[in-house]
Parts: structure tokens; C-alpha cells; sequence
């Protein structure tokens, strides 16, 4: 029953530290391999966790689904619980290999969050065509990991920190209304638009 729990907690350990570790190492000097490791890691986990969990790991994509009806209320929240304690877990080992997390100002910046926002609604239309059966599931790997950094590089080159995901930017210290609400609101819109499109009905 607990499974796919702590698939999402790992899977969610797993992006959070290895973009910590990216974000640490790299920034500066190639912005762009951060949202290809990224995609990559969303992409392996996708074919390992994803028959357990439906590999989630991220907040915004369950409370995506959730606006769907693809996930039940009690399972949102378990799996949301799973995902920050997988940040969280993060942190600690990033703490262990004296890895700091830059932090970014917390004011409000409209081009930020809809930067995040837009890149949240592509990524979040490339989970619905996977979860909608629209995509065959041997290529689902491939377009959900495109899809993220494809939103990354959205969102990355816009201006923002390229994160869509709320457990991530808790991990990055990135805690604002821009890297948390902002990729909810791009996942919520981007299942409705979505399901609109292919007339689930």
C-alpha cells in the first residue's frame, strides 16, 4: 500500500538533489545542462518508479491530476507529503556534501511567475498526453522528459530559475510565490486545456 509513497519520496530525493548538485556546480557557466540532467532523470524514472507511483515527484503535477480526477484526495496528499519529505531528505544530503543552495529574492516579479507558469503548462501537456493514453506507453519516458525540458528551457531562458516544481524550488531555498504557485496554476491549466482538447467526455 506504502509503495508508491516511497517511490514518490525517492524519485523526488533523486531531481531534487542531483539539480542541487547541477545548480551548484554549473551555475554560471552552462545554465543549460541544468534542465537536460533534469529531464533526463525525470525521464529514467519514468520507466522505473512510474509502474508504482506514476512518478509524480512534484506537487504540481499531482495537484494537476487531482483537477483531472486522475488521483483520488487522500493519495494528492499523501503524495504531496512524500515529495517535500524527499526534498527534504535532499537537503540533508546536500548538507552532508557542503552543497549550498542559492537563494533568490522572494519579492514578487510578474515575468517570473509566468515564466514558470508557462513552462509548468508545457511540461503538464506532455504528462496529460501520457496519462490520457495519446502517447504509447514505451514513448512515455521520452515525451514527459522532453516535455520537462522543454518547460525548463521555457522558463530558464524567460528569466526565471527554471524550475516548475514546488518540492524542488523548497529544496533550491527557492520558497516564493513564483517557483510555488506559479507551476500548480500552469499544471491545473494545463489538464483542463487538455482535456478540452481531446473531449475526454
Amino acid at each position: 500500500m506504502y509503495k508508491k509513497y516511497i517511490a514518490e519520496t525517492i524519485g523526488t530525493f533523486a531531481l531534487s538533489f542531483i539539480v542541487l548538485l547541477a545548480t551548484a556546480c554549473i551555475v554560471g557557466k552552462a545554465p543549460i545542462a541544468v534542465p537536460v540532467i533534469a529531464g533526463l532523470t525525470v525521464l529514467l524514472f519514468v520507466y522505473t518508479i512510474g509502474p508504482v507511483s506514476g512518478c509524480h515527484m512534484n506537487p504540481a503535477v499531482t495537484l494537476g491530476l487531482l483537477s483531472v480526477k486522475k488521483i483520488s484526495g487522500v493519495d494528492a496528499f499523501r503524495y504531496i507529503v512524500s515529495q517535500f519529505a524527499g526534498a527534504v531528505v535532499a537537503v540533508v544530503f546536500a548538507k552532508v556534501f557542503l552543497v549550498s543552495a542559492s537563494v533568490v529574492s522572494a519579492s514578487f516579479l510578474p515575468s517570473v511567475f509566468l515564466a514558470e507558469l508557462i513552462g509548468a503548462f508545457f511540461f503538464n501537456i506532455g504528462i496529460a498526453a501520457v496519462v490520457f493514453k495519446k502517447v504509447d506507453d514505451d514513448m512515455s519516458g521520452v515525451v514527459i522528459g522532453g516535455s520537462l525540458l522543454l518547460g525548463l528551457l521555457f522558463s530558464s531562458l524567460a528569466g526565471a530559475a527554471g524550475i516548475l516544481n514546488p518540492a524542488v524550488a523548497f529544496a533550491l531555498n527557492h520558497v516564493s510565490l513564483m517557483y510555488m504557485l506559479a507551476p500548480i496554476v500552469g499544471a491545473v491549466m494545463a489538464y483542463k486545456v487538455y482535456t478540452y482538447l481531446i473531449d475526454t467526455k
